[in-house]
């Protein structure tokens, strides 16, 4: 029953799944560039207002050499600089040139303006979001259609804060705008110190760019994305931080895909992540198709879900997702809930009416809160050495993504994902100080893919039994070949795919979305699957007590047959085990207890190899099926509980789930009772027929 649900469950995959961020095509860059480093001469360019008594303010603070500097930069800025960044980015004229940016609010009032003329009627599609997808050549004809700052097309840029830290340079799209900074085709741009914020979308976007440096930047209060870089190489985040985003704190999607085809050992990764901080999000980090990515002493906390790489939305070069490597970093805490902005109506407000500035979050994506990580279809991704401590959920949650859901339609890339990935040597459920806060269960894992493995320090996983990591053979690794999650799991998966943000629509059954008990999904296939199978057992019980009529010297003796006593007793034991299986089982879904589901199985196999041998004197071909779905439920009990058993393309819960429908159809047969031959015929003389 669970298997059919889980098939119908994928043929219906909600509408709302093709809804991410949407950019025009792109091309990835070619790999020639280079990580800019840090020019630390006089800039050419300087930025600043004109109240001096708001800029003393400012500069009061800082320590006596900065400050000194500031007010000397000042003086210079009031007689040869200009008022607005994208004035001075419209003043760069070759390659290598610098702008600072003095404290101060920058609202860039010369771009805040809606577009009018012919910026208002370009010829583009509107994505689902409800913007334009410009090329890039709209951009530049109507920079400021989507964004506050437009830097197009310059090479070997940089722009700087002169404060004494991000928060003394603020560039306020104030939710006028899908972006504040727009970096586009922009090879060799560095950001140091600066603040970004409140946008319909993204505070600083990079795209299409082959050498990028993010350096103490702080973003925060978007719709959508704190950071996003896009089809983007050579690129470094240091020392950043991002909160108050309805997406990502930190999405780097769509890197270069340059260790595509390889296996763990790779030359290099496409963008590094060092040193930041991303907090209060929906979801620390993202990353669809975040290929080559390496991901490093940062922390994650107090959002939704720590971080999540994925291969879920289509158009999005470089799927499948592969090659990530997070380790030391800190994941904690990460058991935000904002869907409660959504219930309530917030969330339906426009952006500048929401209260982002006091706490509120607007999640854009249907996940697991109290997560630490999620691989949602990557391979080859490693996570090693990170502490994560502290979620009501999981610390890691692994689960396929079939290939049709990225648009690919070829049969033999549908079980494509996840694959190939290694978690070793974290700490989990502890904290730095040695206390002990144990995330809810360490492992989630649907139980699809190929050469996952974990290390063995892992507690409270789901499946109980997780395949291991050879630490001196990698390619021995990882102790299954699955082509399909459990049942269960695929169709809890996809029963809460059905979010939509913008349709305010939270799926019941889910727990992701509050359901519990008999509200979750899990729970009410258990359960309706309990009723039907523990009536089977209770009308097998009830007949195994009739006495078994006979014919003898010319009367009907009711008399038992030859061993009819015996096989009553195992109807008996086996029922007693059914039903308190069965209960288990419902009582396991509900708790999402692995332990007791697969106690449940054991139990419920007891029943089935009794009833199929009781059977087997009178109803061979039904007592051999009973017998083969006890031993079929045995092994699923040792693939849960025990080890994953390597050679089967499917888990035993599949065959088991189909199993039991034929069973249920044929036991019903067996049960029905039996018509008289002739009208004439005695009740008794049906009976001996029978």
């Amino acid at each position: 029953m669970g298997s059919v649900a889980a098939l119908t469950a994928a043929l219906l995959l909600p509408a709302g799944a093709a809804l991410a961020h949407e950019e025009r095509p792109v091309t990835l860059p070619d790999g020639s560039g280079s990580v800019p480093a840090l020019r630390t001469g006089e800039p050419d360019l300087l930025v600043c207002k004109t109240d001096e008594a708001d800029f003393a303010r400012r500069v009061a603070g800082f320590p006596a050499e900065l400050r000194e500097r500031n007010l000397t930069l000042f003086r210079r800025c009031l007689k040869d600089g200009v008022r607005h960044l994208q004035e001075a980015v419209d003043k760069v004229d070759r390659p290598g040139m610098t702008i600072a940016m003095l404290p101060g609010l920058y609202r860039e009032e010369p771009s805040q303006a809606a577009p009018t003329g012919a910026c208002a009627r370009l010829p583009a599609r509107w994505s689902t979001w409800g913007y334009q997808i410009l090329s890039f050549e709209q951009q530049q004809q109507c920079p400021h259609n989507q964004n506050l700052v437009a830097v197009l097309g310059k090479k070997d840029l940089q722009i700087e804060g002169t404060g004494a830290g991000p928060l003394d340079v603020i560039v306020d799209a104030e939710y006028r705008k899908l972006n504040a900074i727009r970096a586009d085709r922009t090879d060799g741009v560095y950001f140091r110190n600066l603040t970004a914020q409140r946008t319909t979308f993204n505070s600083l976007y990079v795209l299409e760019t082959d050498g990028f440096v993010i350096d103490r930047v702080l973003t925060r209060w978007n719709d959508e994305y704190g950071f996003l870089t896009f089809a983007s190489d050579h690129g470094l985040y240091t020392d950043c931080e991002a909160y108050g985003n309805g997406d990502g704190g930190l999405y780097p999607g769509s890197a270069s895909n340059l260790n595509d085809g390889r296996g763990h050992d790779v030359p290099r990764y496409a963008i590094e992540i060092r040193r930041c901080r991303s907090h209060d999000n929906a979801l620390g980090y993202s990353g669809t198709a975040g290929d080559s990515m390496w991901v490093h002493e940062n922390e994650f906390y107090d959002n939704m879900v720590g971080a999540t790489m994925d291969s879920l939305w289509p158009s999005h070069p470089g799927l499948p997702q592969n090659h990530a490597k997070f380790e030391n970093n800190k994941i904690y805490d990460n058991n935000r809930d904002y869907y409660r902005y959504t219930r309530d109506g917030t969330c339906a407000k426009p952006p500048a009416e929401r209260g982002y500035e006091r706490g509120v979050v607007c999640s854009q994506v249907g996940v697991p809160p109290g997560t630490g990580v999620i691989v949602a279809g990557g391979n080859y991704n490693i996570f090693r050495d990170n502490q994560v401590w502290g979620h009501r959920g999981a610390a890691f949650h692994l689960f396929g993504v079939p290939a049709f859901i990225r648009g690919e339609s070829r049969l033999d890339r549908q079980a494509d994902t996840s694959d190939f990935n290694r978690y070793e040597g974290n700490v989990l459920g502890v904290a730095p100080d040695g206390r002990r806060r144990p995330n809810g269960r360490d492992v989630w894992w649907d139980g699809q893919g190929t050469g996952n493995c974990w290390q063995a320090r892992a507690a409270r996983t789901s499946p109980a039994a997780l395949p291991l990591c050879a630490e001196r053979a990698p390619e021995l690794s990882g102790g299954s070949s699955r082509w399909l999650a459990e049942p269960v799991k695929l169709t809890k998966l996809y029963l809460c795919a059905d979010f939509s943000a913008q349709a305010a629509r939270l799926p019941a059954g889910c727990d992701w979305f509050g359901a519990s008990g008999l509200g979750k999904v899990e729970t009410q296939l258990a359960l309706g699957g309990s009723l039907v199978l523990g009536l089977l057992a209770v009308l097998f019980w009830a007949r195994a007590g009739r006495m078994t009529p006979v014919r003898g010297e010319g009367r009907m003796t009711p008399v038992r047959r030859e061993g009819s006593r015996r096989g009553r007793r195992l109807v008996v034991a086996g029922t007693v085990l059914g039903l308190a299986g069965l209960v288990l089982d419902v009582v396991a879904a509900a708790m999402d207890d692995t332990l007791l589901a697969g106690v449940a199985l054991l139990l419920m196999a007891g029943w089935w190899l009794c009833l199929g041998a009781a059977v087997l004197r009178d109803r061979r071909a039904f007592g051999w099926l009973t017998v083969a779905l006890g031993v079929l439920a045995l092994a699923d009990a040792y693939d849960r509980l025990v080890r994953l058993i390597p050679v089967i393309p499917l888990g035993p819960g599949w065959f088991r789930g189909l199993l039991v429908g034929v069973w249920v159809l044929w036991a019903v047969v067996v049960l029905a009772p039996r018509r008289t031959r002739s009208a004439g015929k005695s009740a008794v003389e049906a009976e001996v027929a029978a």
